[in-house]
């Protein structure tokens, strides 16, 4: 399975980003990362296969929503309220089946190439 992501860009301190990723096959839980500069990637967050149950990063966490449509195999992060810390390269990644430690990167099986987040101040 691959992974495409897109709808990274510039945007101001406030503003907001849709991120996309689609999935070239079938996937369980998908989730997003984000990597900033000088950092070690880190969780962002993820949702169940039927997309009843999600799980954030308390930073992100009245900010962001992750969504997904089954039917286009496709997982958006919407992101709102960016701040500057929020600058970050954002990957998504899936699994392939059931997993539990959903926040930790090596539990997934799918990585996109990743989409670039510069959020000014």
């Amino acid at each position: 399975v691959q992974l495409q992501a897109s709808g990274g860009g510039k945007v101001q301190a406030g503003g907001s980003l849709r991120l996309s990723c689609v999935a070239s096959g079938v996937t369980s839980a998908m989730g997003w990362f984000r990597q900033a500069p000088g950092k070690e990637r880190e969780f962002v967050a993820v949702i169940g296969w039927t997309g009843g149950s999600a799980a954030y990063v308390d930073y992100v966490k009245g900010r962001f929503t992750i969504s997904r449509d089954n039917a286009k195999k496709t997982v958006y992060l919407q992101m709102n309220s960016l701040k500057p810390e929020d600058t970050a390269v954002y990957y998504c990644a899936a699994t392939r089946g059931v997993n539990w430690y959903l926040t930790e990167a090596r539990v997934y099986d799918y990585w996109g190439q990743g989409t670039l987040v510069t959020v000014s101040s």
